[in-house]
């Protein structure tokens, strides 16, 4: 079994050009603070490590985004600028094959820069993609765009990728009082958005079009990627015209108070605690002793699994309300999107909980990560609509298979559903009425032991990390580059670069209330097929409506 490649990742889309000035030997990108030199790499121009903000260090340690400074003569862009700080996150060794997840060689928290891909020789305005990492850990290292990139040159589509690191953990998703009263609350967010308005104002150096931005997003990326739709009450602010959400949509967003436990603990471990201000002191401590205080907190693979200690709150600011009653209000964005899901989102998140193996555990599990609020009757709903029988669990289709502990496959298929399949379904169910939407099912994969379809398994089929898409067929690239250019997954007839995608024999249907079409991708040899998004209906729906009242 591979690693996990990046689990947690998002991206921007935007449309782009070249209208930079290329000097002899290597591209240079002239902006306001600074010049910084990349490199050619076979058709392309490529930049990284390039600051878009300044580095929120010492007193300035939790603090939003602030602009980049200056610096004097040509600055070296040929290498990725370190990680942000990255919490430890170790995949739990209870399966019978190696399993892990990529990790960041060099970490700052000097970290705050962005990645540019630009086609050397295009003519005209390209769209432009950027990812995040997760809540907890993620860098853009993990995403080379290169052969992305060179994928819609193929397609005569050129786009530009851009991005873009921001603060995760405790640096960027910190909860509690403290963090609202100061207004330091999402910061991580703050930092995408801020990198966001760096590509409106800088892009056009390097040849972008800034009226031509979508953003895409995968996992934690995809989440934050719907909570931007939702941002300062469903505005675009001018910053993008369309996204693409992998495994993710906005999900059930809490209060900033439940974050409270997390704040509270690092203030002990580092000794905070008894100061006059706490937040003060988190930002003298050194580094060291802060990720380690960090490092005590649990993360998405352990026992608490998707009921993170970092993420993105409600804070009365950025983010008014849970963002399932702000989808319910119709308080979003009203661009054209993609969303899709792995049918199996659930397994990889369950490897930390196979202390579970009862059904009272199960249920007192749900109860206190997930559902606190519930009474004991609506409860015994979720044990009926998540029934006790490893043939109803994930991996789905599996039957009494992959069997990790009694109760592994239950967790999976609640955990999979109430964070991922729900969300997306709900969205898709509002949004649809006021927008053109797409949506899609990954089901490759799912014979894989113990894990079927799992979370992030499709990464590779609409994003290729060092290799080819998945199969060599590039449909979730090709629909990925067609959505950037044209707001629609689907091959457009009036491109010339014709002859050279499977899409072009393929037609995508919209997503809507009464016809839910979606896109299935399979093992087998019509590659994509069509079906109508009703499965687990009920106990989805259920979900939906409990998360409202969180």
């Amino acid at each position: 079994m591979p690693a996990l490649v990046q689990l947690l990742g998002w991206c921007f889309l935007l449309q782009l050009s070249l209208s930079f000035s290329l000097v002899k030997g290597d591209p240079t990108a002239n902006l306001s603070y600074g010049t910084f030199q990349g490199y050619y790499s076979g058709n392309l121009s490529i930049f990284l490590g390039i600051p878009f903000a300044s580095p929120p260090l010492g007193s300035l340690r939790f603090a939003p985004p602030q602009a980049p400074a200056e610096v004097g003569g040509i600055q070296n862009a040929s290498s990725f600028g370190p990680a942000c700080p990255q919490q430890l996150s170790t995949i739990p060794d209870v399966l019978p094959f190696a399993f892990s997840m990529a990790t960041a060689s060099n970490v700052s928290e000097d970290c705050l820069t962005v990645n540019v891909w630009v086609p050397t020789n295009a003519s005209k305005p390209l769209p432009v993609v950027m990812p995040p990492g997760g809540f907890e850990t993620g860098y853009t290292e993990a995403y080379d765009a290169s052969d992305f990139v060179e994928r819609s040159l193929i397609l005569n589509e050129p786009v530009v990728f851009v991005s873009a690191n921001y603060r995760v953990n405790a640096f960027g998703f910190l909860g509690g009082k403290e963090i609202q009263d100061a207004g330091l609350s999402n910061v991580g967010l703050r930092d995408q958005r801020f990198a966001m308005q760096w590509i409106q104002s800088y892009i056009s150096v390097f040849g972008g079009d800034p009226t031509r931005v979508i953003l895409w997003g995968e996992s934690a990326g995809a989440i934050s990627v719907g909570l931007h739709l939702l941002y300062n009450g469903g505005t675009t602010d001018g910053l993008f015209r369309g996204v693409f959400m992998q495994s993710g949509a906005p999900w059930t967003t809490r209060n900033i108070s439940y974050g409270q436990p997390s704040f509270d603990r690092i203030a002990q471990e580092t000794g905070c605690n008894t100061s006059e201000s706490v937040i003060d002191c988190l930002r003298d401590v050194p580094y060291d002793t802060l990720m380690a205080a960090i490092n005590t907190n649990p993360s998405v693979f352990n026992y608490t699994s998707l009921n993170l200690a970092f993420q993105p709150y409600n804070d009365g600011s950025i983010l008014d309300r849970n963002a399932q009653m702000a989808v319910q209000q119709g308080r979003f964005a009203h661009v054209p999107f993609v969303t899709g899901s792995c049918a199996d989102e659930g397994t990889v998140f369950s490897l930390g909980s196979t202390n579970i193996t009862t059904d009272p555990e199960f249920m007192g599990y749900v109860n206190t990560m997930y559902l606190p609020e519930l009474s004991s009757e609506r409860m015994s709903d979720v044990r009926t609509a998540y029934p006790d029988d490893p043939a109803d669990g994930s991996p789905f289709g599996s039957g009494d298979n992959y069997t990790l502990t009694p109760e592994y496959k239950r967790i999976a298929a609640f955990n999979g559903d109430y964070s991922f399949q729900a969300p997306r379904r709900n969205f898709l169910s509002i949004a649809s009425q006021t927008q053109p939407a797409w949506a899609y099912l990954y089901t490759r994969g799912n014979t894989t032991a113990y894990l079927g379809a799992y979370h992030g398994s499709d990464l590779t089929e609409f994003f290729s990390f060092g290799g080819s898409a998945s199969g060599n067929d590039f449909i979730g690239t090709d629909a990925l580059v067609n959505f950037a250019t044209n707001l629609d997954p689907n091959y457009s007839s009036n491109s010339t670069g014709r002859g050279v995608s499977l899409l072009e024999t393929t037609s995508w249907s919209q997503w809507t209330s009464t016809q839910r079409n979606i896109a299935e991708f399979i093992d087998s040899s019509s590659l994509l097929t069509f079906t109508t998004d009703t499965y687990r209906a009920t106990a989805m729906q259920l979900l939906t409506n409990l998360s409202l009242q969180v």
